[in-house]
């Protein structure tokens, strides 16, 4: 009972933030609602006692992403405005787009029903005290056989950060 709760706040909390996110004008307001998102989301990892997930996605999404996108709002210049097309064709492409989505949602639903045993919504999880340890296995074969891809992968993303900071630098001509 407590679980459903708990999943129910945190879903709440998370599509309550999504939609504000999208409907937002100011782009600062919208990362803080992605933000909320992203928290939300975590908090449901951590309810299903998925450790590492609750973690990587503060530290990776919050916390890294976040900052990035928060540097890249107050680089870009968000007071020119963009030339805007009005045209009647984009209302007639949004309407069919969101048909297509519809389609391909209403035909998941549909097969998920010809799947023996289980259909689209699984009613029994199995319970949290007979899962493996899933930080654990990851860390021993993160840090055993994938320990060179690993570095080469940090590495890379230290050589981008650098070069972003390069890029992101005002350069001024010495006299």
């Amino acid at each position: 009972m407590l679980d459903s709760i708990v999943f129910y706040f945190f879903a709440g909390i998370a599509v309550l933030s999504a939609a504000l996110m999208v409907t937002r004008r100011n782009a600062i307001h919208s990362a803080v609602f992605l933000i909320t998102t992203l928290l939300s989301t975590a908090g449901i990892f951590l309810q299903l006692r998925a450790e590492f997930l609750f973690i990587g996605q503060i530290i990776l999404y919050v916390g890294g992403i976040m900052v990035l996108f928060i540097f890249v709002i107050m680089l870009v210049r968000l007071d020119v405005p963009l030339p805007q097309i009005r045209s009647r064709a984009r209302q007639w492409v949004a309407c069919i787009v969101a048909l297509v989505v519809f389609l391909e949602a209403a035909f998941i639903v549909w097969m998920s029903q010809k799947v023996p045993g289980q259909g689209l919504l699984v009613l029994r999880a199995a319970p949290a005290e007979k899962l493996p340890p899933n930080t654990e296995d990851l860390g021993k074969s993160l840090f055993g056989a994938y320990l060179l891809p690993f570095e080469i992968a940090s590495i890379l993303l230290l050589v981008a950060m650098i070069g972003a900071v390069v890029m992101g630098k005002k350069r001024t001509d010495a006299p």
